[in-house]
């Protein structure tokens, strides 16, 4: 009979082969999928998609999904490099070495994966924006905007998130052994913490915010928040076209500081009453509830986990069993591990949280209908469609396991019955 840390190490491995070969099958799905339908325009959306703008939907989807492969590819041999070939047993050995306490050693171990995983990534972050991006006309930064905006990430992470990493190990080592208890606490106020900060401190500092001018896409807004009973505290427009071509719209913040942003790119393509649509659906998402249930959701799952995680901390072979051999366990190793492993283990959960997902995208489009006009988000949602070249005929295994929301044709066909049930 194996021992544990054995029978761990087979475990994982397995899971972890699982895991990057489905999703490097769902890919190539994805990518012979929408290749066989790249010359044909489906026939619901033959008078309202040209030929041209559906095959650069779907080179631009081929294009981000073999980039996604790697990338899948690459995730794998980072993992394991830092797990069973001994990557984090060496940063943990450095780390013990520094002349500072339990609780600082543990923290510039976690800031030092952080950073090693961060600097990794930026190849291909690089690749996505200027080659791919700027291959298919959406890309509008230069590389300084790009450096910049990665150092201020960098920058914001690290005022946000080392004091965060500090209390939580600090937690881990005081607070008894529901240390992971009053951690899910932490973690549910930082995040609260965010929503508070980031539309007027944060968002401020990567992009420009103006109060909305155009006076006939304000007047139908007012309208709609006035049926829908719904407060914001102000109407603003963001310089999304300083970075990209993509079109969107959003809210952000909380309670009676809630502000409602569209970027400036979607207001240039769309008229009043498809922007009205568009607003229409994400106010949906809030009167129907579904930010407060998904919100209830993350926070039963991150007790769930950090509940595993006050059980794994004493386990010597959750350490060994992912490349961390000793007879002490120290509580920075144990969540650095966690954080690693964790998405090998969840990745079955991913179509899961997707329908849910979907089911939400369908029931705000029908608050949509109702409170403003199906045609009207028809319409809107067929040009952003174009825009953004999300593809309309993705594979539907892909699609099922990975979006979040649902395919072109079957949202559009719901829509197009609610109008057709309004107009008769």
């Amino acid at each position: 009979m194996p021992d544990s840390t054995t029978l761990f190490t087979s475990i994982f491995i397995v899971a972890l082969v699982f895991c990057v070969g489905m999703q490097l099958w769902l890919a190539l799905r994805q990518v012979r999928h929408v290749e066989l339908h790249r010359c044909e325009v489906p026939p619901h959306f033959a008078d309202r998609i040209t030929l041209p703008a559906h095959r650069k939907a779907a080179d631009y989807t081929i294009a981000r999904t073999r980039l996604s492969m790697v990338d899948t590819i690459q995730d794998a041999v980072v993992l394991l490099a830092l797990t069973l070939g001994g990557g984090i047993a060496a940063i943990t050995a450095w780390s013990a070495g520094l002349p500072a306490s339990s609780l600082w050693r543990d923290v510039a171990l976690v800031v030092a994966v952080t950073l090693i995983t961060g600097v990794i990534a930026l190849p291909l972050s690089w690749y996505r924006t200027f080659v791919i991006e700027q291959r298919f006309g959406f890309n509008r930064m230069t590389f300084g905007l790009w450096a910049l905006d990665l150092a201020k990430g960098a920058l914001i992470a690290a005022i946000l998130g080392i004091p965060l990493v500090t209390l939580v190990l600090w937690l881990m080592t005081q607070a008894g052994a529901l240390w992971w208890f009053y951690t899910w606490i932490a973690w549910i106020a930082f995040q609260l913490l965010v929503l508070m900060l980031y539309p007027t401190l944060i968002a401020p500092l990567f992009n420009k915010f103006q109060p909305l001018s155009d006076a006939t896409v304000k007047e139908r807004v007012e309208r709609l928040l006035d049926r829908c009973e719904f407060a914001a505290k102000g109407l603003f427009v963001m310089d999304g076209s300083r970075r990209s071509s993509h079109g969107n719209a959003y809210f952000t913040g909380f309670g009676a500081a809630r502000r409602i942003v569209f970027f400036d790119t979607l207001l240039a393509r769309l008229q009043p009453e498809e922007v009205e649509a568009v607003l229409a659906h994400e106010l949906g998402h809030f009167k129907l509830k579904h930010v407060l249930k998904r919100t209830a959701w993350f926070a039963g799952a991150s007790l769930l986990l950090l509940a595993l995680l006050g059980w794994l901390v004493g386990e010597p072979w959750f350490y060994a069993g992912l490349g961390v051999p000793g007879d002490t366990p120290r509580f920075g190793v144990a969540l650095v591990l966690f954080m690693l492993a964790l998405p090998v283990f969840t990745f079955l959960a991913s179509p899961l949280a997707s329908l849910y997902s979907r089911r939400h995208e369908f029931e705000a489009d029908g608050y949509a209908a109702k409170n403003s006009s199906a045609a009207a988000l028809v319409a809107a949602l067929v040009k952003l469609y174009e825009d953004n070249a999300n593809t309309l005929t993705p594979d539907p295994l892909h699609s099922a396991f990975y979006d979040s929301h649902p395919p072109a044709a079957a949202r559009i066909s719901r829509l197009d019955a609610a109008h057709s049930r309004g107009t008769t």
